[in-house]
């Protein structure tokens, strides 16, 4: 039910646009990197600094015009020459709904691979975010033909997915991020409970930790954590074949303790004022997340935004479910 309540309120446009409106205002900075290009920069300086690289999702939500897929697109490359004048240790997310999936396929593709251009100059890794399942094979069409011409892209594979490994094994040796997954889908196509999803998680990073090129696991679960250092050592596994990643202002002191053991480590680093549905899909990805950041995050603003919107949200499925049981 609580993750519902998240995935709902994570597609809701008018709430998207409201929270632009009141930006970091909202308490959103703990878990957002800053809401322009400086601002990012300075956060990704004070991560290097404790031996933690960054990669970079310059956020966007809702993009079905053209011009703001080219806008999007624009500023990652700002993002990608920022990144390469102050000499971080980053590099590039981007979801591909942002720079025109949900436009035109071949319109994305060029927006794309001229972002991938430019990091290849740099000699910077970009990763292509996945997103629901909708969206699935697009994404993945997407990466066959960037490959084509360059080796500087990966992508992520989603735990969820009862045909993960086959996802993974096609993509062997490419940088893939491996995750739960974030996003609501059917039983018939994903897993639905959370042992069934973390059973296959640790399965598929053995597999890539193995065979694969290079793996980033992503989770803030402390105990699949601790079987990953267990299972790198007892397999031999070199230090520069993964990393851990976590989101920005999660488990921070997890994120430093990881960097100071001397594991490589990544921290996912979005930024921007379009944050909310990114926010609202953690909540649902992992209800506990709430627990993690509520004293940072939440005031009495942010609080009624979301009590209202989740009322609004259950009364709505109420409203939904006797409307259909009357039909029947």
């Amino acid at each position: 039910m609580l993750k519902d309540i998240f995935m709902g309120l994570s597609q809701n446009q008018f709430l998207n646009n409201a929270a632009k409106k009141y930006g970091l205002k909202m308490g959103a900075q703990s878990v957002v990197a800053g809401t322009n290009i400086p601002e990012v920069i300075k956060s990704i300086k004070e991560l290097n600094a404790r031996g933690i690289s960054c990669t970079v999702d310059n956020l966007g939500e809702f993009v079905f015009k053209e011009e703001e897929a080219t806008a999007a697109k624009d500023q990652i490359i700002k993002v990608i020459e920022a990144i390469h004048e102050n000499q971080v240790n980053a590099h590039i997310s981007l979801k591909p709904t942002q720079v025109g999936l949900d436009i035109d396929y071949s319109f994305c593709l060029t927006n794309i691979r001229e972002i991938v251009e430019r990091a290849s100059q740099y000699d910077m890794f970009v990763n292509i975010d996945m997103e629901d399942f909708k969206h699935l094979d697009l994404t993945f069409n997407l990466l066959d033909d960037l490959s084509l011409e360059f080796d500087n892209v990966g992508t992520v594979i989603q735990a969820y997915f009862h045909q993960a490994m086959e996802y993974l094994a096609r993509y062997q040796n490419f940088r893939i991020r491996i995750v739960k997954g974030a996003y609501k889908e059917s039983a018939e196509i994903a897993y639905q409970d959370k042992k069934d999803i973390d059973a296959n998680f640790i399965r598929l990073i053995e597999w890539h930790l193995l065979n694969g090129k290079f793996t980033s696991i992503a989770t803030h679960d402390h105990r699949i954590i601790n079987h990953v250092k267990k299972f790198v050592k007892e397999n031999n596994i070199p230090k520069d074949q993964f990393e851990f990643q976590m989101l920005y202002g999660f488990r921070r002191e997890l994120q430093l303790s990881l960097a100071d053991e001397g594991y490589p480590f990544c921290t996912y680093v979005p930024f921007g004022n379009d944050w909310y549905g990114y926010f609202m899909r953690r909540l649902a990805e992992r209800p506990q997340n709430l627990n993690l950041i509520a004293k940072q995050v939440f005031n009495k603003k942010t609080n009624t935004i979301i009590g209202v919107a989740a009322g609004a949200f259950l009364l709505g499925r109420m409203t939904k479910s006797k409307s259909n049981k009357n039909r029947s």
